[in-house]
C-alpha cells in the first residue's frame, strides 16, 4: 500500500481525538507538516533497512510498513515514544540523542556482517546541534557505514528556537585554533621501561 499525505495526517488527527478525550493517558507527540518530505525520503528506504526514530515516531512507523492498528495500539497503551518492532526492524528512543549511537552500532555490525542492508537514522534539528550527533557522524563516515542521518528540522528545541539556544548566527566566527606537531615522546612515560 502506497501511504499518502492524507493518511499520514488522518492518522494523526485520529489520536488527538483519542488524546483529547482521554482515550490515551501518557504523552503524545504529534507530525503535521513534515509528510511530503518523509514520503519521499521513506521510497528509498527498503523492507530490509532499519529505521531508527525519535520521540516522535507515528509517521516514521507508518511509513516503515508496521500495519496502523498496531501502530495505534502501541500509542493507546502509552508507548508513543517507545514504538520499537524487530519484525519491521524499527527503533524509536525518547532521548534526545539516544537513537543515534545505537544506529551507528547497528550500522557497524551490517558492515562486518556483509548484509545488504541500510540504516536510516532521524533526529530533530536541536539534537542534531549536540555532540553525540557531531560524533555518529564523524565515526560513521569515517569508517564508511551503510548509514544516512535524517535531520527534521522544525527550528524548534520543545519551545525554544534551535539557533537561539546555540547562538547561530550567518555572520559567527570560529572561535577555534588549530595546529599540527610531532610529538617526542609516547603518551605516557619518556619511552624507556623503568623497574622501580
Amino acid at each position: 500500500m502506497s501511504i499518502t499525505k492524507e493518511y499520514l495526517i488522518n492518522f494523526e488527527e485520529e489520536i488527538k481525538n483519542l488524546f483529547l478525550n482521554r482515550k490515551i493517558k501518557g504523552p503524545i507527540h504529534l507530525s503535521v507538516g513534515s509528510e511530503d518530505y518523509l514520503i519521499k525520503i521513506f521510497k528509498k528506504i527498503k523492507e530490509q533497512d532499519w529505521v531508527f526514530s525519535t520521540h516522535r515516531p507515528h509517521y516514521h512507523a507508518l511509513l516503515k510498513g508496521i500495519p496502523r492498528e498496531k501502530v495505534k495500539e502501541e500509542i493507546l497503551a502509552k508507548r508513543s515514544m517507545h514504538i520499537s518492532s524487530k519484525e519491521y526492524k524499527f527503533f524509536t528512543s525518547a532521548i534526545v540523542g539516544g537513537n543515534l549511537p545505537i544506529a551507528v552500532g547497528t550500522a557497524m555490525g551490517i558492515k562486518r556482517k556483509g548484509l545488504d542492508e541500510k540504516v536510516w537514522c532521524f533526529t530533530g534539528d536541536m539534537a542534531a546541534e549536540t555532540g553525540i550527533f557531531h560524533e555518529c557522524v564523524k565515526y560513521s563516515k569515517g569508517h564508511n557505514l551503510p548509514i544516512t542521518f535524517v535531520v527534521e528540522d522544525n527550528g524548534l528545541g520543545v519551545a525554544t528556537p534551535t539557533r537561539e539556544v546555540w547562538g547561530i548566527t550567518d555572520n559567527a566566527k570560529s572561535n577555534i585554533t588549530k595546529f599540527k606537531y610531532s610529538r617526542k615522546y609516547p603518551h605516557v612515560g619518556c619511552g624507556k621501561s623503568i623497574t622501580f
